[in-house]
């Protein structure tokens, strides 16, 4: 299937759409409050830009999923890349979309707390396989597995 397009405003080209995925380290670590902020932030900047994805966070570590037109979300990487509060900005996988996964989310965000209790047999922690395996297989696998984690939560609203 060829990727969907979507018009560009103020022009008649289309234009694919794309997936990002990125995993980055925080140069510091952030409070509830200004990670409340960034997301506020990524949601009036990313509706203005007609992006739309997740943004995950656990003990500093960002993972963050960026769907939108080609250009804007290459544009935005490098931002990110450029961002003094990230290092380590590795970009996991794109992909070009037929659909989008979060069409109706500027951003939705989970902060993923640490397990404190022993974790069940087969328990990945699929931060730590995202930034040490370069397989794609493994890649795809683990954001996917993710992203329905992420939308069942969103959708019983845990």
């Amino acid at each position: 299937m060829a990727p969907e397009t979507q018009m560009v405003t103020g022009t008649d080209r289309p234009t694919a759409l794309l997936s990002a995925v990125y995993a980055s380290v925080a140069t510091r670590d952030f409070s509830r409050d200004q990670l409340d902020d960034l997301l506020r932030q990524s949601r009036r900047n990313n509706g203005a830009s007609d992006v739309t994805g997740m943004l995950l966070y656990r003990d500093g570590r960002f993972i963050q999923v960026l769907e939108g037109p080609e250009k804007t979300v290459r544009d935005l990487i490098a931002v990110i890349k450029s961002d003094p509060r990230h290092e380590k900005v590795r970009v996991l996988l794109e992909e070009h979309l037929t659909e989008r996964t979060f069409a109706d989310w500027t951003m939705g965000y989970e902060p993923i707390r640490v397990p404190s209790s022993p974790v069940a047999p087969g328990f990945r922690d699929s931060f730590d396989d995202l930034e040490s395996d370069d397989d794609p297989t493994t890649t795809r696998r683990a954001i996917r597995e993710l992203t329905l984690w992420f939308r069942v939560r969103a959708a019983s609203g845990s």
